[in-house]
């Protein structure tokens, strides 16, 4: 696998939960901004949802970035 860091993202389109809420979030609305984007495929597999917390704890200092 390689790093995917300064690359362009390819076209999706997915659910996100945002703010309490679920929206339909897609490529374009990430076009022309910095954006860290982070999935993982499903509770109880080799993601932890302790890294969840950890990008929700950081949150502020990814936005200030």
């Amino acid at each position: 696998m390689h790093s995917l860091i300064n690359t362009e993202v390819q076209p999706f389109n997915a659910t996100a939960f945002h703010q309490g809420k679920f929206v339909a979030v897609s490529d374009a609305d990430l076009r022309g901004k910095w954006s860290v984007v982070f999935f993982y495929p499903a509770d109880f597999t080799f993601v932890c949802p302790t890294e969840l917390g950890d990008l929700a704890d950081h949150y502020a200092t990814f936005h200030q970035l």
